[in-house]
């Protein structure tokens, strides 16, 4: 199973992310659900650090992923982010409606 966590701040933006685990889908190298998954967290890391210019805090391992936006951006680059971040979100939870025994979403608002 891969556990996906959003954490949201008191204005509903997304400001951190965690990604663990493996599907189980497949074998190793044949997941589709896995591969899915990682495609589509690391576009989104990858727009934020190359298009947007953002350096943010972000750690992948095997199995593992997270992220952590800054707090001494621009709003307009908050506002670039948040973009980028609904759609990562919007594709993976088009993951989970179709393979939703591999994947579970949940979605937390920190203080």
């Amino acid at each position: 199973m891969i556990d996906i966590c959003i954490i949201r701040n008191r204005d509903n933006q997304i400001e951190k992310f965690k990604v663990s685990g493996h599907a189980g889908y497949a074998n190793k190298g044949e997941d589709i659900v896995c591969a899915a998954v990682s495609a589509i967290v690391q576009t989104a890391v990858m727009g934020i650090s190359d298009v947007l210019s953002i350096d943010m805090e972000y750690t992948q391992t095997k199995g593992y992923a997270s992220f952590c936006l800054p707090h001494d951006i621009s709003l307009e680059q908050i506002r670039s982010a948040q973009i980028i971040l609904e759609t990562m979100l919007i594709g993976l939870k088009s993951i989970e409606l179709q393979y939703g025994s591999f994947v579970s979403i949940k979605e937390l608002e920190v203080n």
